[in-house]
This record gives structure tokens, C-alpha cells and sequence, in this order.
């Protein structure tokens, strides 16, 4: 059966809770386990409608007992947390030469996430692969189909139709141009959301990075390519057209070739003589003595000043976060030479408050990590 003649799928994509549930779920899930007393003062309702919904979401199965909060005076409080195996939701990152699985529990916590010994190059077999291998996880993990809400899908790329069909990179031709989400939906009967992979990395770093300590703040995905994506006051901004982050826009034609794509890292890599072949292998044997890492760096760290000032001008963020494929060490040279505005002169010798630039703080590949949170972000919490 080809894509075009697939049949049209009627999959559940609407929230298992009430607004006011997903409320009160959001609130466990940030500040869990919390004394059932203490949840009302993040909410506008009143303790009695607090309980009555709590006692809806044990009945339930969503909610459960925790242990007594110590350090108080009196009879200790009861908490309240999120059951884990209440529900799952499953994402993949596809880049231009890594293929990512991964799950995530009911607490946004990641049952398990893995790198597939494959490249991506051709769809269908990539899909069977993934389709394959999630099988046999869910039977080693215990995790019964029926709980699954659905499939995170992230890919490098920006989208260009309304379906969100994706402009990827030359090395997922196979990927490009097309609806993929009936295609994804056909293949793991799940319901599927689509997002690129600068996007769901900020997401993974706002639940599982920066975002602990962060509310607002850009994510910059070193990748192939290069991109990013934006959280304003803890929620993720996709803009208009679903392009928000897409940091690569602001540069001309002619600078191409000097913004901080990893793609240019290893040209000139390979031009000094040093066999680096794929955005993997760079990450995970990245030396910064190689010949031709200063030469990227002098190209380069223009554009990412330029970068960091557009960005601390226009959203005013409390941090920079510098992720993707990065190797970490390059990461630490970067922040490091970046020139901020507060550099600069500025009337009476005093500059604005600025963001901090940091590295990820998100365990694991951030965009197969916020791509499982998506599903659940969407049909759970708020």
C-alpha cells in the first residue's frame, strides 16, 4: 500500500482530562509530591472544588498518595503524585544521521531513550526499523500498548505547508516535502504532533534542562544545520506558521556558509585533514586542539554575537541555552568568547541586565526527550 492510498485514521487526540484537571495534573507534575493542602494556592479555585477534582483524578488513576510532608508541626500533611504508569507517550528525533526512540512516563520521566544503529537516509526503512525496536522496548519495559497517548515526531527542518510538511536537510530528501503525520499515524496507530527538533530540544530542556531553575529563555540547536527554539514564561512558542526559532533566517545569503551549522565544522575538519564523517562521530570524539576548530570559531562567533544580541534585544531571556549535537567542550568555547551587549559602551557607563549563556543541562538527546513530552504536554497538562 502506498502513502497516497493509506486509509484515514480515527485516533484520539483530544485531552484525557477536564481544563481544571490538567490544572491540577500540571501542578503535581512541577511541584511533586506536594501536600494536597498546598496545591489550592497555585490555582484560582476553591478548596473544595481543589479536592473534589484531586479525589476525581485518584479514582482515576492519575493521582495517588504519596508519603506524610516531614518538618511541619502538627499531624505530618499527606502529598499528593503522579502515578507513572498512569500513561506513556513516545518520541522519535530523526537528524540528518541519528535516529532516536524514547519514552517517557506519566511524570515526564524517560522510561528509556535510544540511538538506533541506522541512518535515516530512507524513510520506510527507517520507519520499520523504529517500529520494530519499539515493540520489543515495550515488551522489555513491561509498558502496555493501550496506554500509550500518542507520538512526538521531531525532525531538523522547517515547515513549509500547512500539513507541516518539512524543508529538511539534503540528507533526509526522503523526509521532505510531504505530510508525514498520516504516515507516522499508519505506521504506530498512534496520534501523532509534529515539530522540529530545535523546538521539542528547547521543550526537553524546559522540563528535563534549564527549565528547573529558566522560564524564559532561547535554545540553540547545533545540528547539521543550525536552528533554535523559544520558551516564554515556561510555555513553548511555535509563532505563526510553527517557524519560531528558525535563527538561520537572519543571516544573508552570503554568510551561509559562516553561521554556526556543525555541517561547516567538519568541512573544515576534513579540509585539515581530520576524518570526521557525520555529526555523531563529532560529538563523541570532538578534540579542540583538531586543526581547523579555531578556523570555524574566528568565522563563526560573529554571527553568534550577533545572534545573542538580537536575541537578549527582542525576547530580553533570562538565559541563552547552547544544545542540540554541540560537543560540550565546543560549547564552553563559545560561551566563553561570545561578546555580550553589556560589553559594549553604554550612557553613563551602566548596560541592561543581560541573559546568562549556558550549556544544556537536559540528560540525553533533548529533542527525542521533549518530542515524548509533547503528546503528553498536549493531552495531560497545560
Amino acid at each position: 500500500m502506498t502513502d497516497a492510498q493509506q486509509p484515514n485514521l480515527t485516533l484520539n487526540r483530544q485531552p484525557i482530562a477536564s481544563d481544571n484537571e490538567r490544572l491540577i495534573l500540571d501542578i503535581v507534575r512541577r511541584h511533586g509530591p506536594i501536600a494536597r493542602s498546598s496545591i489550592t494556592g497555585h490555582t484560582n479555585l476553591t478548596q473544595q472544588s481543589v479536592h473534589r477534582l484531586t479525589e476525581g483524578l485518584m479514582e482515576r488513576g492519575m493521582l495517588r498518595a504519596g508519603a506524610a510532608q516531614k518538618g511541619t508541626r502538627g499531624q505530618p500533611s499527606p502529598t499528593i503524585e503522579l502515578v507513572p504508569e498512569a500513561a506513556y507517550a513516545l518520541g522519535i528525533s530523526i537528524n540528518t544521521d541519528s535516529v532516536v526512540l524514547c519514552l517517557a512516563n506519566f511524570r515526564c520521566v524517560v522510561v528509556f531513550e535510544e540511538k538506533l544503529d541506522i541512518l535515516p537516509e530512507h524513510r520506510e526503512k527507517t520507519l520499520a526499523a523504529l517500529s520494530d525496536r519499539l515493540e520489543q522496548l515495550l515488551v522489555q519495559y513491561n509498558v502496555s500498548r493501550e496506554r500509550l497517548l500518542g507520538l512526538g515526531f521531531s525532525m531538523s527542518g522547517f515547515f513549509v505547508s500547512e500539513d507541516r510538511a518539512f524543508n529538511a536537510p539534503e540528507p533526509l530528501r526522503d523526509w521532505s516535502l510531504m505530510d508525514l503525520k498520516p504516515i507516522l499515524e499508519k505506521r504506530f496507530m498512534l496520534p501523532a504532533w509534529l515539530e522540529n527538533n530545535a523546538t521539542t530540544g528547547a521543550i526537553g530542556e524546559s522540563l528535563r534542562g534549564v527549565g528547573s531553575w529558566c522560564e524564559t529563555f532561547a535554545y540553540l540547536s547545533f545540528n547539521y544545520g543550525f536552528g533554535g527554539g523559544l520558551i516564554l514564561n515556561g510555555q513553548p512558542f511555535y509563532g505563526f506558521h510553527g517557524n519560531a526559532g528558525e535563527f538561520s533566517g537572519i543571516y544573508n545569503p552570503d554568510e551561509a556558509a559562516k553561521r554556526p551549522a556543525l555541517q561547516y565544522l567538519m568541512k573544515a575538519l576534513q579540509e585539515n585533514g581530520i576524518a570526521v564523517k557525520s555529526i555523531d562521530t563529532l560529538y563523541r570524539e570532538f578534540d579542540p586542539k583538531w586543526p581547523g576548530v579555531e578556523e570555524w570559531l574566528s568565522a563563526t562567533m560573529p554571527q553568534i554575537d550577533r545572534l545573542v544580541a538580537t536575541l537578549i534585544s527582542v525576547i530580553d531571556p533570562q538565559a541563552i541555552v547552547f544544545g542540540g549535537q554541540l560537543p560540550p567542550e565546543l560549547g564552553r568555547m563559545m560561551i566563553e568568547r561570545a561578546r555580550l551587549p553589556s560589553q559594549r559602551d553604554h550612557r553613563y557607563g551602566i548596560g541592561p541586565k543581560e541573559a546568562k549563556l549556558v550549556l544544556s543541562e537536559a540528560e540525553g538527546d533533548a529533542s527525542a526527550i521533549g518530542a515524548a513530552l509533547l503528546p503528553l504536554r498536549l493531552r495531560c497538562f497545560r
